[in-house]
């Protein structure tokens, strides 16, 4: 049975840091790229990034990139979403996943196969 479980959540201000992690089981966790997407109140689920089966690669969505970290451990089955200058818009509940592909080519546009429940960041001003 496939879990991915997101924890590190909670409440922020504006240019604080986070970091979020997502344990995983149920499945062959070093094949596959991982994921993070996330949901604002009101709006659209969006893609936030990925990191690919050996974590060489990472992606990132333009409102993130060069605030945002992802990194992954193999050996304990866990990916971490490193969140840094966070602001008011990055509130939204965070998950993380699989789209149960080596590199994660399709996650953008494709979503995940597999999602966690969420973990909720609210950032304030």
């Amino acid at each position: 049975q496939v879990q991915l479980v997101e924890s590190g959540g909670g409440l922020v201000q504006a240019g604080d840091s986070l970091r979020l992690s997502c344990a995983a089981s149920g499945f062959v966790f070093s094949r596959y790229a991982m994921g993070w997407f996330r949901q604002a109140p009101g709006k659209e689920r969006e893609f936030v990034g990925c990191i690919s089966w050996t974590g060489r690669n990472t992606y990132y969505a333009d409102s993130v990139k060069g605030r945002f970290i992802i990194s992954r451990d193999n050996a304990k089955n866990t990916v971490v979403l490193q969140m840094n200058s966070l602001k008011p818009d990055d509130t939204a509940v965070y998950y993380c996943g699989t789209d149960r592909d080596p590199f994660g080519a399709a996650m953008r546009r494709n979503g995940m196969d597999y999602w966690g429940k969420g973990t909720l960041v609210t950032v304030s001003s």
